[in-house]
């Protein structure tokens, strides 16, 4: 077997592989493409037009551009992604750019905070456009990680290496004299299942994990341990894999009122998060009003020293000398201010947050807390997971490693272990530091069933409030609509290879038109009703939102209906679900389909109505689908298409 230090510098290697095929991917679609075939693709924005720009947080710059032509075209960005902001004025021999953060998109429109202390004087001058950039510091980040963990020696760092990759055995605190562990908790806030994991976190000195099924209430057992965490330790740790889970946290931890600093660019923050980060703190700050005028001094210092241009003598030379130190002191002391305000700041806070590759933040650099949460580590690749493990004396990990696994982008370093992450072989390693949840809050009993018994062993349960829930009586809560022997055909897009299969979207739209009619239309409305359409291809979503815009019943709808792949909907859930398949081909070609963790994360978004599509045919190649047909027939759920 392995040791750890070279189980880990197999990780490494495998992690610059994924570098290579991320760069790789980047060079093809971006670098090397033409303009006009980036836009179509989506890795490009172009033309745009200049909307609104200004001064946001921390003092950054901020513009909105707005797409002019091809604005139904899908496309790449999202929040917190680099990109390029380009200028392809005419009379240029090189295209001018700034790079900047995306703070968010929405239909047409993208926010910008760019890189830079000056908005660019081409910036007006139009042809411009938006390239998706290479993040190359997220990999320099964790690859530093890695090296650090595999050179630790004698410390707390090379304990834990020990103990997730090694023989290393997971200990227990002793019970402080008077704790009365979670005695003390309001059984209103935690149920029994959720109560023995914070009683686990307590009572773990190393590492312990929440295994959190969907619907059972992980952020919610995470934020009370924390709470708990922060009474008895005054500082706490908080990681997530994305900015998105993180920034729930801050929300979450926020509304417990506790005292939450947002560490990160403030690009990357959702809008409810903007003001726990830090530039926006250290705007809040007493001192804020003294630092900004040192650093108003020391432009108009630069400002004067920058008049002085070649034409000039003895005195103007010596003035100008006199001016720059004037500046270089200005900012030096400016600097040393910042530095006061910042870990001011972050000795009276008790929650720090960041995304795992934002604990290597400058700003935290040479702290270290008694304990670090990871939450979504089931989706977090583990050259990021250490990141916290090197500030922290005990990790505590949050996710379930049943759905989504990490993005991996290199399949060769995905089938040689880089989709395995820390936390499914720490939970492996030591099931006796693990406790699952077991009361589910979001699923009619049926729906919840099949995961339940396959993935689960059964141990679910669900909540009297969910339980029976239906969209209407006496209507099935799960239907399976089989499309063997229709001659339903998936056919592949050219250019992305993505699979579509328009007969069976045809019908998925014509079975939810279906379902809208019988409840009606404004019943639909006035209940809220919402509607989520699943597929794990992207050419299927494609088709599906083109039959979305067309449909009579659909239209009206469209606030409450979400047309989706897998990925989009993690973390979420829909009243209704209905889900595509896809796959319908004559060798019984599963393909994509058969990372059945996407599947569970499908059909486990549903609250009270699971409709699913597909061809039996060729799903029953596979031994999960095959459990599933078994499971809808034996409970009455299972239609073929003729019955439709």
């Amino acid at each position: 077997m392995e040791s750890p230090k070279e189980q880990l510098r197999k990780t490494l290697g495998l992690l610059q592989l994924e570098r290579q095929a991320d760069l790789e991917q980047y060079r093809q679609k971006v670098l090397l493409r033409p303009l006009q075939a980036r836009v179509k693709e989506g890795m490009t924005w172009y033309p745009v037009r200049m909307a609104k720009e200004y001064i946001g947080t921390g003092e950054r710059i901020i513009v909105e551009v707005e797409r002019t032509t091809q604005k139904d075209q899908p496309h790449a960005f999202q929040s917190g992604k680099m990109v390029s902001v380009f200028s392809n004025a005419s009379g240029k021999s090189e295209k001018q750019h700034q790079n900047g953060v995306i703070n968010y998109v929405r239909d047409n429109l993208m926010v910008i905070t760019l890189n830079g202390d000056d908005i660019p004087e081409w910036i007006d001058s139009g042809s411009l456009g938006v390239d998706v950039m290479f993040d190359e510091m997220s990999y320099r980040e964790m690859e530093y990680t890695l090296k650090k963990v595999i050179e630790a020696d004698d410390d707390r760092v090379a304990e834990f290496r020990e103990l997730l990759l090694g023989g290393g055995v997971a200990g227990y605190r002793l019970a402080v004299a008077g704790e009365q562990g979670t005695g003390n908790w309001k059984l209103g806030i935690l149920n029994e299942s959720q109560l023995k994991a914070a009683q686990k976190i307590i009572d773990s000195k190393d590492i312990a994990f929440i295994h959190g099924p969907p619907g059972t209430g992980k952020t919610t057992t995470l934020v009370q341990a924390i709470k708990y965490t922060v009474k008895e330790e005054g500082q706490v740790l908080v990681c997530a894999p994305s900015n998105a889970a993180i920034d729930l946290l801050v929300e979450k931890l926020s509304d417990q009122g506790l005292n939450v600093i947002r560490i990160g660019h403030p690009a990357r923050v959702t809008e409810q998060s903007l003001s726990k980060t830090m530039d926006a703190r250290i705007a809040e700050h007493p001192n804020f009003d003294e630092l900004r005028l040192l650093r108003k001094k020391m432009e108009q210092a630069k400002q004067k020293a920058n008049k002085y241009k070649r034409s000039f003598g003895y005195f103007e030379k010596a003035e100008r000398i006199m001016l720059r130190e004037e500046a270089r002191q200005l900012k030096s002391d400016a600097d040393t201010l910042e530095f006061y305000i910042t870990n001011d700041l972050l000795q009276k806070s008790e929650v720090i947050c960041s995304t795992l590759v934002g604990a290597s933040h400058p700003t935290l650099k040479g702290r270290r807390y008694k304990t670090a949460f990871i939450d979504e580590a089931g989706q977090a690749l583990e050259p990021a997971s250490w990141i916290p493990f090197l500030r922290a004396q005990r990790v505590i990990l949050a996710g379930d490693h049943m759905q989504l696994p990490p993005t991996v982008k290199s399949n060769e370093a995905a089938k040689l272990g880089l989709a395995e992450t820390l936390f499914e072989k720490g939970i492996l390693k030591h099931p006796s530091q693990a406790s699952m949840l077991q009361v589910q809050y979001r699923m009619h009993e049926s729906i919840m069933k099949f995961s339940s018994s396959y993935f689960y062993d059964d141990e679910l349960i669900a909540h009297e409030s969910v339980r029976f829930e239906l969209l209407r009586p006496n209507q099935p809560p799960v239907e399976f609509i089989d499309t063997a022997g229709a001659g339903y055909t998936e056919e592949q897009d050219p250019e992305t290879l993505s699979r579509f299969n328009k007969e069976e979207a045809a019908l998925l739209i014509r079975v939810v038109e279906k379902l809208i009619e019988e409840i009606g239309l404004e019943d639909w409305i006035t209940q809220n009703i919402t509607l989520g359409i699943i597929t794990p291809y992207r050419a299927q979503v494609d088709y599906l939102l083109h039959l979305a815009e067309s449909s009579a019943f659909l239209e009206p709808l469209h606030k409450l209906v979400t047309i989706n792949t897998v990925d989009a909907f993690q973390g979420q859930e829909r009243d209704v679900i209905a889900i595509s398949f896809v796959r319908s081909n004559a060798k019984g070609e599963v393909g994509f389909l058969a990372d059945i963790r996407r599947t569970n994360v499908a059909m486990t978004r549903a609250k009270k109505k699971l409709i699913m599509i597909g061809d039996s045919a060729t799903l029953g190649t596979h031994p999960f689908y095959v459990k599933l047909l078994e499971f809808v027939q034996g409970h009455d759920f299972y239609k073929s298409v003729f019955e439709v």
